[in-house]
């Protein structure tokens, strides 16, 4: 596939979605439905007092925490709310291990970090948008793999013997209309 010069692994920088909208810790539940509504977001990530990423809100976190608690959403802030810790992941990964991070873990979102600074998030949603592309580049290298692999298959391999014209000993013996025929004879055959 480089041979293509397409890249047979797909990574997490790839398919991230940048910039990560966040919001302070001690902002209310309220604001943090707001900025999800405002950007059409289904996530907004924590920051702490140094700006460094502490926990994530989901739809969910705000639907288990808020609503179905009965809470007022501007009496509460979006620290009491979050899921604790963000996990991360480096964006030089490939989707594969993103992947299996979630679903060992159970969740949707990673955040992407980069020299320890957040520079984006990757869902699963995102990796799905990505899988029929990556089908159709993996089904493409097994087509070319397959042809590569029959073009080679269909060349016989030469056989050591007695050359059945000339009768002298040859490594490189091959069948020409029944006649297995030493590469001199070969020569000959197809000058002549």
């Amino acid at each position: 596939m480089s041979d293509l010069g397409l890249r047979s692994r797909m990574l997490v920088k790839d398919v991230m979605s940048s910039p990560v909208v966040t919001i302070e810790e001690n902002a209310t539940a309220n604001k943090v439905a707001e900025l999800m509504d405002k950007h059409g977001l289904g996530c907004i990530i924590v920051t702490g007092k140094e700006g460094k990423p502490v926990g994530i809100i989901t739809e969910r976190d705000l639907v288990v925490r808020v609503l179905a608690k009965n809470v007022k959403p501007d009496a509460v802030k979006a620290g009491d709310v979050m899921t604790t810790p963000l996990i991360m992941i480096e964006p030089d990964e490939t989707i594969s291990n993103a992947a299996r991070r979630m679903s060992r873990l159970n969740i949707r979102r990673l955040g992407v970090v980069y020299k320890g600074r957040l520079i984006g998030i990757v869902s699963s949603k995102d990796i799905l948008a990505v899988m029929p592309e990556l089908l159709e580049m993996t089904l493409e290298k097994a087509r070319i793999e397959g042809e590569n692999m029959a073009e080679t298959a269909s060349e016989e391999p030469p056989l050591a013997g007695y050359c059945d014209r000339c009768g002298s000993w040859s490594d490189n013996l091959k069948e020409v209309n029944g006649e297995f025929l030493c590469e001199e004879c070969r020569e000959e055959l197809e000058s002549g």
